[in-house]
């Protein structure tokens, strides 16, 4: 595939779930994380509810106020993240972080959608955007 094909692609994925995020409103009872970005002014709510066992994402859903970047991470990140357990997240929040930071050898396949981002490495401004919707994750596993 030309580069130029994988840059369109990039771009429709991202748009796509930019456009129409998946997971989005609020979940009622859930714990709620409040996260923002104040170099940029995005801003993220996150609801997460875990199973019984307090160890695997029953449920997950955001409302956002942000860029295309960080909107479509949240999307891609709660496609990824829903059913997996608190350990499967946090390795994948950190294989994403580690992506988004340039390092090469990190495990994109594992990241879905989320894998696409790869590009905001060469946007270093971009990557808190990027990692908004995860560090919000993070912290709410942390949390509970």
């Amino acid at each position: 595939m030309a580069l130029s094909k994988l840059e369109s692609l990039y771009m429709a994925v991202v748009a796509d779930h930019s456009k129409h995020p998946h997971h989005q409103g609020k979940i009622a009872g859930a714990h709620q994380v409040d996260l923002n970005n104040p170099t940029c002014g995005d801003a993220i709510n996150l609801s997460l509810q875990l199973d019984e066992t307090g160890e695997t994402i029953q449920d997950i859903a955001f409302v956002n106020a942000g860029c295309t970047i960080s909107t479509a991470s949240a999307s891609m990140m709660t496609d990824l993240v829903l059913g997996k357990t608190k350990t499967e997240v946090l390795e994948l929040a950190q294989v994403f972080s580690e992506m988004v930071q340039g390092k090469t050898d990190v495990r994109q396949k594992d990241l879905g959608d989320a894998a696409f981002l790869a590009g905001v490495a060469k946007f270093p401004q971009r990557v808190k955007c990027a990692t908004l919707a995860w560090n919000a994750l993070k912290k709410g596993l942390n949390e509970e």
